[in-house]
């Protein structure tokens, strides 16, 4: 497992402008690590104006999600991360906001989509923001807090945590060991500029409900290695 604080650092620098180098990211297997998360390939793929994030793992997507606490506070997250230099402000939040990241994530303890009745446990889509944090353990990456008092620019799906989360309803689909979700953007132009990395990783609530409510707890595995974002959306192949 990859713990290091150096991984945060390596991940704010690559958003500040390393030229993509590769269409995909592509990661040698690893019997170490848990094969639902241990990541082999994550892509991108546009079609006009959408954009489908897929990741495929050494074993079967999605077969294990966090253990049910029976409460909010303390407990887990796990995820499908696609981390990318797309501007916040391209999908309703505030502009230079932190780091844009789709993600794929059960939780059996919370629901937090409020257009559909799911308990949480149903895999599903969000756009998180991340940020640095360093009380955030090893990986020291949080998704961004809203301060008290303050009233930022949010998506209209934001679901009213007190963090920097949109429920936006894209539904994923996983079928053996892919996982793939099709989100829209406004412009075909906005698709195709995107640059990616492949991340699977477990997230805490912080067992007293204060910030930073929801860090990144564990870092399972990242296709590149070191948080570059060399993948770059390419359109799909018909």
């Amino acid at each position: 497992m990859l713990r290091s604080r150096f991984l945060a650092i390596a991940l704010v620098a690559s958003i500040l402008g390393s030229p993509a180098v590769a269409h995909d990211v592509t990661a040698a297997a690893n019997a170490k690590i848990r094969a639902s998360f241990d990541i082999l390939q994550a892509k991108a793929e546009t079609d006009s104006n959408k954009v489908t994030f897929i990741m495929t793992t050494r074993g079967v997507a999605g077969a294990e999600k966090p253990a049910k606490t029976g409460k909010f506070a303390g407990s887990q997250v796990y995820a499908y991360v696609w981390p990318t230099k797309i501007d916040p402000e391209t999908v309703g939040f505030e502009k230079g906001a932190g780091i844009l990241a789709a993600a794929v994530t059960a939780h059996p303890d919370f629901n937090d989509e409020p257009l559909f009745e799911n308990n949480g446990a149903k895999w599903h889509f969000h756009w998180v923001v991340l940020a640095k944090d360093p009380t955030c353990g090893t990986a020291a990456l949080k998704v961004k807090d809203i301060e008290a008092g303050t009233k930022p620019k949010l998506p209209k799906t934001w679901p009213g945590a007190p963090i920097l989360i949109d429920s936006p309803g894209y539904r994923p689909n996983f079928k053996a060991n892919t996982v793939k979700v099709t989100v829209p953007f406004d412009s075909a132009e906005v698709a195709s500029s995107i640059s990616f990395d492949g991340v699977t990783s477990a997230l805490q609530v912080n067992g007293n409900l204060h910030a930073p409510l929801l860090c990144v707890s564990d870092i399972f595995k990242i296709g590149s290695g070191d948080l570059s974002l060399p993948g770059k959306a390419m359109p799909a192949k018909k």
